[in-house]
């Protein structure tokens, strides 16, 4: 079986979309087609439907998609286990989104200095496209940004965070816990905007309302949406890592989207030439286990 055929399988269903699962992957989208159409014969089954210019994941596809995950993770997992070098630097360069550096980093580094007490770390916080430049002229080691970016890179998926709409405290839908996207489509919006592809689903399941959302403040700051929404300026869409404290303290209440359900923020972890196997392999066990518990601790 063609890992690139599994590998387009999984970016499709994470993305929603052939034609963003080929950018990704730097590749056409009759390409990510015709591998498809492989998987599907090798599995002889059918893998999506088309339903107009969208598509839906089959019984069958929602069957194969854990174990092709698990493929894909555990070829990634060997290929680092043979690229490793054996050394250990004394200092280790990681450069890193502001919402990962935020949201996750605090807790990785610890993790990381109790397992290499004689190393040094370094962090740099930077927008995707200043990291990836950071990478190609070896500033950093390692990095952990928004998307598949460039070929070059040994990239490892990281961490999936749901997004989910949320209220403030008091808000009528914060009693229900669910809606629909018409149920909210009068409601002052706050919207977030990271830039990212991931985001553009969000963005498709808009344009099917007859009208335009009531998008009040557009912003670009994970901490600015939340302040808005608690001062009861809007509600918003938001990843789920940045808003655990809100929630726990009820001033914050995720809302089910029906709609939206399935959309998730992607953290890519990449580095050149399979370089740091052994911290690599560390941060990927680490993420794996908080995602596990779902909780930053």
């Amino acid at each position: 079986m063609n890992i690139e055929n599994i590998e387009a399988f999984v970016y499709i269903n994470h993305y929603g979309s052939f034609n963003k699962a080929a950018d990704v992957l730097y590749i056409s989208q009759p390409t990510v087609t015709a591998r498809i159409q492989s998987l599907e014969r090798e599995l002889d089954s059918k893998l999506f439907d088309r339903l107009g210019r969208q598509i839906q994941m089959t019984d069958k596809g929602k069957q194969f998609l854990p174990y092709a995950e698990q493929i894909l993770q555990v070829y990634q997992k060997g290929k680092l286990q043979l690229q490793s070098k054996g050394t250990i630097p004394n200092e280790l360069r990681i450069g890193s989104t502001v919402s990962v550096s935020n949201y996750v980093l605090p807790h990785l580094l610890i993790h990381l200095k109790h397992k290499y007490p004689h190393v040094q770390f370094k962090l740099t916080t930077a927008p995707t496209d200043d990291l990836i430049e950071k990478l190609k002229s070896k500033d950093i080691d390692l990095a952990f940004i928004r998307k598949v970016v460039n070929p070059v890179f040994q990239s490892y998926p990281f961490w999936d965070d749901p997004i989910s709409l949320y209220v403030y405290e008091g808000h009528p839908l914060a009693k229900t816990g669910q809606a629909s996207i018409r149920d909210i489509r009068k409601e002052p919006l706050v919207f977030f905007e990271c830039g990212s592809l991931d985001w553009m689903r969000l963005h498709r399941v808009f344009e099917n309302l007859e009208q335009p959302p009531d998008i009040v403040y557009h912003v670009d700051n994970l901490e600015t949406a939340k302040k808005l929404v608690i001062r009861k300026a809007g509600i918003c869409f938001l990843p789920a890592l940045s808003t655990q404290e809100e929630v726990e303290s009820g001033k914050l209440i995720p809302v089910e989207v029906a709609e939206t359900a399935g959309i998730s923020l992607r953290t890519n972890l990449i580095t050149l030439n399979g370089e740091n196997a052994g911290f690599i392999n560390t941060l990927l066990e680490t993420g794996a286990a908080i995602q596990g518990n779902r909780q930053i601790v």
